[in-house]
């Protein structure tokens, strides 16, 4: 994103009221290979591709903030991939990392991955290298260290099921996994800011956090989740969890998260009630079935609805309740934009 986007970004969220509402999006691999006209394999296996893919997007939208911007990833196989996870990939559907535990137990055995050179971390941090002077030469800076969650990472490497009954019944092994891929992605942070001094946020993923009930919430994912949070200096802890959220948001401000993107699911007035007044929100229009399914239309709709009903101008960024996802079209984002800057 450009530094004065970045700015209005943290105005926004510290809780100055923006003078024209502020319209962002998360957006990365399900969304961006397929409006571009290209595969995913493409996506992600040119360099090339991938930047001018993400420079169309921002220059077709050039009043929207992308969110975490040039986002360089893998799918949900860039974590995974340091631990040793076999990578499953498909020309139009998202890479599949296969689990490396069959059982709770097995944490005593793993080890920290090395982010600098393990699994596919070093081509992401080689391909911002490659093309972080023409990111620069459009405005734009390398702004957020990203990683997945530390539940989200455990659930690849063993499974969603299997994590779960782990909590439940072997709850030492179950710290001693969350710990390794915790300390893992505290290194693969500090590893990101001082290839790109330019990072001053934070952008952390983990839907699993919804899976959960309030007591492994406080156990076994607000401590960890803070620590990483707590690993920079950092100017905007942004937190996504577009599973169940009403269990984690009353311990976002414990967890650091200055900014939450969430479920469709929920109202943002609920959210702003259980979250407090001090944590920006970021949503919350149904991604799917309004956002890609609808009409412009029914987006415009839509659109009104949410904004009318929250009814507050104040730390909130008008997005989707969730990453961009596929299918959705170019007069279904101008028509919500539109909107946003209508009424908004």
């Amino acid at each position: 994103m450009t530094n004065d986007q970045w700015e209005l970004l943290l105005a926004t969220v510290r809780g100055k009221t923006p003078e024209k509402p502020v319209t962002g999006f998360i957006i990365d691999s399900p969304w961006i290979p397929g409006w571009a006209g290209v595969s995913t394999l493409q996506f992600y296996s040119s360099e090339e591709i991938w930047f001018q893919t993400n420079k169309k997007v921002i220059e077709t939208f050039p009043d929207i903030i992308f969110l975490p911007g040039f986002w360089s990833e893998f799918g949900m196989c860039t974590e995974p991939s340091a631990f040793g996870a076999k990578m499953v990939w498909n020309s139009y559907n998202l890479p599949h990392a296969d689990r490396i535990m069959t059982d709770i137990s097995e944490a005593a055995n793993l080890k920290i991955p090395n982010p600098k050179t393990d699994g596919l971390l070093p081509f992401v941090i080689q391909r911002l290298v490659n093309y972080q002077k023409p990111i620069q030469d459009m405005g734009h800076e390398i702004k957020f260290a990203i990683a997945r969650g530390p539940l989200n990472i455990a659930s690849f490497l063993m499974g969603t099921t299997e994590l779960m009954m782990g909590f439940m019944m072997d709850p030492e092994n179950s710290h001693r996994l969350l710990e390794t891929i915790t300390q893992f992605s505290i290194n693969w942070i500090q590893h990101q800011k001082e290839m790109f001094p330019s990072i001053e946020g934070i952008l952390v993923l983990d839907d699993i956090v919804g899976f959960i009930g309030d007591d492994e919430c406080q156990e076994y994912a607000v401590p960890y989740i803070k620590r990483i949070f707590d690993s920079l200096d950092s100017k905007l802890n942004f937190f996504h969890n577009d599973a169940q959220g009403l269990v984690s948001t009353p311990y976002l401000k414990k967890m650091g998260v200055d900014l939450f993107n969430f479920s469709f699911e929920h109202s943002m007035k609920e959210i702003r009630e259980l979250a407090g007044p001090e944590i920006a929100l970021i949503g919350n229009l149904p991604p799917r079935d309004v956002l890609a399914a609808g009409t412009p239309e029914t987006v415009r709709e839509e659109t009104r609805k949410m904004v009318q009903e929250f009814g507050d101008k104040n730390r909130v960024i008008w997005s989707c309740g969730g990453g961009m996802p596929p299918d959705v079209t170019t007069e279904n984002i101008l028509a919500f934009k539109e909107t946003i800057d209508e009424i908004a």
